[in-house]
């Protein structure tokens, strides 16, 4: 069992469709598309699983599903490696990988990769204490009046709350 459950994608190259390893398990998607509709339609992974291989690309398009599945940007080492394979790299050098990836300020997921670096998504997580923006009023004292103050918008970034949630994980996880 890995120290942490991994999501990753995998691609069965004669019968042309994706099966996700999901938290240790092997998952089938009815075509070969990652959506939301796809997961809703998935099946157990019955078949051979040494004739799968780690996909290339891992990174989910659908925020949805990539809320759901939290796939890695894994090294290039790894990818197009048969499931035993990865398995055993994961088992070896997956914790260590993904600490020193988080410790770095690099992201691991994904969905990083293809929609924002790192660096800017820690960036957008800012104080909200530092956003505030004062009106520039002035009261009798000479103190700045705050009468309005900016609230950080209501739209999030969904893959830096995922970032968040598996640092967290990472680094307060005992060995």
């Amino acid at each position: 069992m890995p120290l942490r459950p991994i999501d990753a994608i995998f691609v069965h190259p004669k019968q042309r469709l994706y099966v996700v390893y999901y938290r240790g398990e092997l998952w089938q998607l009815p075509r070969m598309k990652i959506d939301e509709r796809s997961w809703k339609n998935r099946r157990p992974y019955t078949d051979d699983s040494s004739s799968l291989y780690l996909s290339i690309h891992q990174a989910i398009s659908d925020p949805i599903l990539a809320q759901k599945l939290r796939t890695l940007d894994l090294p290039v080492a790894v990818r197009s490696s048969t499931l035993p394979r990865f398995e055993a790299w994961w088992e070896a050098h997956g914790f260590r990988w993904l600490k020193d990836r988080l410790l770095t300020g690099e992201s691991p997921l994904a969905a990083h990769q293809t929609t924002t670096p790192a660096a800017k998504v820690l960036n957008d997580q800012s104080d909200p204490l530092t956003d505030c923006q004062t009106n520039g009023h002035t009261d009798e004292n000479g103190e700045v009046n705050e009468e309005q103050v900016s609230t950080p918008s209501a739209d999030t970034d969904i893959f830096a709350d995922m970032l968040a949630e598996l640092t967290d994980e990472v680094l307060e996880q005992k060995l």
